[in-house]
């Protein structure tokens, strides 16, 4: 006997609808909420039916109303979801896109994300060479981690001046940057999509690393790549080039559409990449 399909619940469709409504209009009443008449007339549904959803909803935190306006929006519940699901999730997409770039750059790449004033390493793609620095699982603070340049680039100057001031290590401000330094860094990482910081406490490393953006255009993580002090500036801003559009194509992936990237226009010199997609075909064909 074949499997019969599943049956769809009518109730939770609704239910589902009227989540899709508030995910996608609420910004469009500058985030106050919406409120049941405008929802019930968006889904052509009857307002007593969509009031008692709502209600449902709430009870199960999935939505929120405020006690104020009496309009609706996303609950806690579903944000609790989100977080808890999102990082894995960056994972499982970016795994791809980090073991091409290491292939195509022979750098050692990472995934970073920002995590309070701290920087946690979730993922590592080797290089060809025998040493590798092991940082998975490994948070740093932000003020030490090349990454945090372009996982801080949304914020403003006096919030990036406040963290440096708050946790620079003593004495070590020559070694990660002072606050000078560091809106430069970020700045840079705006108006080219890459930022490049030399570490000098990290035994000659120099960190090139680009923002990668969600489906609401926020900074989801940074594509990092950790790279030989002895590269001249030619090959940094070759490779910060290479990491940016990694960093365009992984945030795409996750849902950010094209027409909302944020930075410069796409890396048109695709040299990284080439020999890496010819690769690919050939070991295809040879299967």
């Amino acid at each position: 006997m074949g499997d019969n399909p599943p049956v769809s619940s009518v109730g939770l469709r609704r239910d589902l609808e009227i989540l899709e409504v508030l995910a996608g209009h609420e910004s469009d009443h500058g985030n106050e909420g919406l409120g049941v008449t405008w929802i019930a007339q968006r889904l052509g549904r009857e307002k007593s039916q969509v009031s008692r959803a709502l209600r449902s909803l709430e009870s199960e935190g999935m939505v929120e109303r405020d006690p104020v306006t009496r309009r609706y929006r996303l609950g806690w519940r579903l944000f609790a979801l989100a977080a808890r699901t999102q990082q894995a999730r960056l994972v499982q997409v970016a795994e791809p896109f980090l073991r091409r770039l290491a292939t195509a750059t022979d750098e050692d790449t990472h995934l970073c994300i920002l995590r309070g004033e701290t920087v946690l390493t979730l993922l590592s793609k080797p290089s060809s060479r025998a040493y590798h620095r092991i940082w998975e699982g490994i948070a740093i603070p932000a003020v030490m981690a090349a990454a945090a340049r372009s996982l801080l680039v949304d914020a403003d100057e006096e919030e990036i001046r406040a963290m440096v001031r708050r946790s620079m290590p003593s004495g070590l401000a020559s070694a990660v940057g002072d606050e000078k330094q560091w809106l430069a860094d970020v700045a840079h990482a705006r108006e080219f999509g890459y930022a490049i910081a030399d570490l000098a406490l990290d035994d000659g490393i120099v960190g090139v690393s680009a923002p990668v953006r969600d489906f609401r255009t926020l900074v989801a993580g940074a594509i990092c790549v950790s790279v030989s002090r002895i590269a001249d500036k030619e090959r940094l801003d070759e490779l910060g080039a290479a990491v940016a559009e990694t960093a365009r194509q992984l945030s795409i992936a996750l849902g950010l559409p094209p027409n909302k990237v944020v930075g410069p226009p796409p890396y048109i010199n695709s040299a990284f990449f080439r020999d890496v997609e010819l690769g690919e075909e050939r070991k295809e064909r040879k299967r």
